[in-house]
């Protein structure tokens, strides 16, 4: 088998792996019952599939350039989507659209509670002053 063949079937593999990922993350916000688990769906396989998307057009391009341009495609997206999906997740916990049913373990509940009676004392305390 020659150099190009081999190149073609790296290329093939990659690609469909990339849209097996994009397949899974669409079927997982179809399905999944709340905003966690969506989010959750959403953010790993779309990582998985970009890295592979990426290496199948390196593969098939194989610059200095090329490399450079997806490897910070891959680090920018690598950091800005699990980021993006933490803000989602606790702004879908803090106004409570989520199945709290779902959850096994809420280590979050009794921060979030304290958080919101300091702000209700303080709002009390600026009602008060004024």
């Amino acid at each position: 088998m020659t150099g190009d063949g081999i190149r073609e079937i790296v290329t093939i593999t990659l690609v469909m792996v990339a849209a097996l990922m994009c397949c899974a993350a669409g079927v997982g916000l179809l399905r999944f019952p709340d905003v966690l688990s969506r989010l959750h769906a959403a953010t790993k396989p779309q990582i998985l599939g970009l890295m592979c998307a990426c290496g199948a057009v390196a593969v098939n391009s194989p610059r200095i350039s090329t490399f450079l341009l997806f490897t910070a495609i891959i680090i920018f997206q690598g950091l800005t989507a699990p980021i993006t999906a933490h803000m989602v997740a606790r702004a879908a916990y803090r106004s409570n659209h989520l199945r709290r049913d779902l959850l096994i373990r809420d280590e979050l509940a009794d921060r979030v509670e304290r958080i919101e009676q300091e702000e209700e004392s303080a709002s009390a305390r600026e009602d008060s002053g004024a």
